[in-house]
């Protein structure tokens, strides 16, 4: 089987959404999946069911801080986390069928992690693995690896009206 490489991206709600909902298809028909998070805490709603369904869940320490309220070492420290991250999930490819990368082009766009380091896992992966990349941005070059692109717009949100982020819909 042929794996394929899977881009959602856009400004719009749902990129984790379809991502969760894929690794949710694939367990269900018994493949190995892992889920690796990217920029969150892994306290989202998706992580307990996804456990739950054996997919191995990665999340790193989430940054006390917003990117734009770091200094610069506060930046390096949690670029360095981003990259560990990064290449733990390269580590888990020859295991797994289906690779979700989620909200990994927000680190490549913040530039928490290189270029080349995500080249680098593109390049390495086993041709039968399936694997999704999440985030807002992706460039060009980006969407030309990909056999599935998928750009999520957003028409109308509830933060536009001042709402908050509501627990089991957007975490």
């Amino acid at each position: 089987m042929q794996g394929c490489v899977h881009v959602y991206t856009g400004n719009g709600k749902g990129k984790t959404t379809a991502a969760v909902g894929l690794a949710v298809r694939a367990a269900g028909q018994g493949l190995r999946v892992a889920f690796v998070q990217f920029l969150k805490t892994g306290a989202s709603g998706e992580v307990p069911a996804l456990e739950k369904l054996g997919v191995t869940v990665v999340s790193p320490p989430a940054p006390e801080k917003f990117l734009w309220q770091m200094d610069a070492a506060e930046k390096m420290a949690c670029a360095a986390g981003q990259q560990a991250i990064l290449a733990r999930a390269a580590a888990l490819m020859p295991t797994t069928d289906l690779l979700v990368l989620d909200e990994v082009i927000c680190t490549l766009e913040a530039g928490l992690v290189p270029r080349a380091q995500l080249d680098a896992l593109l390049d390495s992966r086993p041709a039968a693995l399936e694997l999704v990349l999440t985030g807002r941005g992706a460039d060009a070059a980006l969407l030309a690896r990909a056999d599935y692109a998928t750009e999520m717009r957003c028409l109308a949100h509830s933060f536009e009206a001042g709402r908050p982020a509501c627990k089991g819909i957007e975490y």
